[in-house]
């Protein structure tokens, strides 16, 4: 499973795990049943603290994104049913808020950035 991190980036590194792993769900590269490396295994690879891994992996088993079977692992949830968060929604809302400002101020219009957000919808499989 190849993450790559940004250290520069202000999204903290377990944050970009956890979004990185969503992301390869979405696209169907990591699939229902899919074994993850152990905390141990994905730290030594990207040369970072476990317990960085091990946060990660909570809030994703937190979210019902993974699961973890004691001897076992850490697997790709076989049914991942989709949770509202009220104080996400609205997180996401204004995150696209100032996504649509700064568009505007980069000149891209609605019909461009609307464009631009059903090719990432149609890339990670849609609305859902």
């Amino acid at each position: 499973m190849l993450l790559h991190l940004d250290p520069r980036s202000s999204t903290p590194i377990w944050e970009q795990i956890i979004h990185q792993i969503k992301e390869l769900i979405l696209k169907k590269i990591l699939l229902p049943g899919d074994k993850l490396p152990s905390v141990r295994e994905l730290s030594s690879s990207l040369v970072i603290n476990p317990n960085t891994v091990s946060k990660a992996y909570q809030e994703l088993e937190r979210q019902g994104i993974i699961e973890t079977l004691r001897g076992k692992g850490t697997f790709v949830a076989e049914c991942i049913v989709p949770k509202a968060d009220e104080q996400k929604v609205e997180a996401l809302k204004q995150s696209l808020k100032q996504l649509v400002i700064e568009a505007s101020y980069l000149g891209i219009d609605r019909t461009e950035f609307i464009k631009i957000a059903e090719h990432y919808l149609d890339e990670l499989g849609g609305s859902t």
